[in-house]
């Protein structure tokens, strides 16, 4: 079951109704830059947590400029599309609304969801970009350099490599234990440092887990990463 931090309150709350009724999504981001980029990218991988957990969910972006800019830079990150919220009309029966909103941003009635801002230009990698804003807590700053962009590109790369040749072994389950620690860390107030030293551990686990049981951990836990990880499938070894 998500608990979410409210940022109105700084108490834990449930982010999905108890008969998993409609839940809206709304990203709140105006401009385009890094840190509304971020807004999304938060949005989607909350929108990807209720989904698993078997959640209906109706992502909505809020925001007056950059509209066409942000739809384009969150296409390039891999975010799922957003409908515009900028005319929400009447409701449709949500069961729960969750705001995702950045700082100084918007201070909507119901439940907040923060994230902090994001210093450094957009690079033009997308996927080093996603990586590297998945990897630190999203209530802390981040600063785009060459080193964090840098880093976060070699372990995609060196992930998608792993992740093609280990299928080419028969496939294993994810294990039971693996499964669960993946489910405890994004339930978790959305911990997606916490799936990636998950990931860590798989890929450093020693001969007695099977590779297929690597890859399909990995395909698992990016249904909520979006990094592509099989991209490489079939690729020459």
């Amino acid at each position: 079951m998500l608990r979410i931090t409210d940022a109105r309150t700084g108490e834990p709350v449930v982010a999905a109704p108890a008969r998993r009724g409609l839940t809206r999504v709304q990203a709140h981001a105006s401009g385009y830059d890094a840190s509304s980029l971020r807004v999304l990218l938060v949005a989607d991988v909350l929108v990807r947590t209720l989904e698993l957990g078997g959640t209906p969910v109706w992502a909505v972006l809020t925001g007056e400029r950059d509209q066409a800019e942000l739809r384009a830079g969150a296409t390039a990150l891999g975010i799922h599309p957003f409908e515009d919220g900028r005319d929400l009309g009447a409701g449709v029966g949500e069961a729960r609304i969750l705001h995702v909103v950045g700082e100084a941003g918007p201070a909507p009635d119901g439940v907040r969801i923060a994230v902090a801002p994001v210093t450094g230009a957009v690079p033009a990698d997308s996927a080093a970009l996603r990586l590297a804003l998945l990897s630190r807590p999203r209530t802390e700053p981040v600063g785009l350099d060459a080193a964090a962009l840098g880093e976060a590109q070699d372990l995609l790369v060196r992930w998608r490599r792993a992740v093609a040749g280990w299928a080419r072994r028969p496939s294993r389950p994810v294990p039971d234990e693996v499964r669960g620690r993946l489910r405890a860390a994004w339930e978790d107030d959305l911990d997606v440092p916490e799936v990636l030293r998950v990931l860590r551990g798989v890929e450093d686990a020693g001969p007695e887990l099977p590779d297929g049981a690597r890859f399909e951990t990995y395909a698992y836990a990016d249904r909520l990463l979006g990094l592509d990880l099989t991209r490489d499938l079939g690729a020459p070894a």
